[in-house]
């Protein structure tokens, strides 16, 4: 067999045994976050993820009502004034 035609079909190989990790995403969500204060009013969803085996730290991730996803600094002041007070009046709405 041609080596050029081994290295292509190994190539396309490995693309196509690159999918999702079997215990699901195993990285974090969040390249870069953000601190600055978005508008609860602006905000229609807001994620919390515990930090865990898929990533070291926590991710507080929130979608405006433009559908733009966000992720917030979890060490900023206000998100965790936010994220505390989600928590304390329903667990159900992360």
């Amino acid at each position: 067999m041609n080596p050029h035609l081994r290295i292509l079909l190994l190539l396309a190989a490995a693309v196509l045994c690159q999918g999702a990790p079997l215990a699901g995403e195993l990285r974090c969500r969040c390249l870069r976050t953000v601190s600055k204060v978005i508008p609860p009013r602006r905000m229609a969803r807001l994620e919390f993820l515990a930090e865990g085996p898929h990533c070291a730290v926590p991710e507080v991730i929130a979608t405006t009502k433009q559908g733009q996803m966000v992720c917030l600094n979890p060490a900023a002041a206000w998100v965790k004034l936010l994220v505390t007070g989600i928590l304390r009046s329903s667990p159900n709405k992360l």
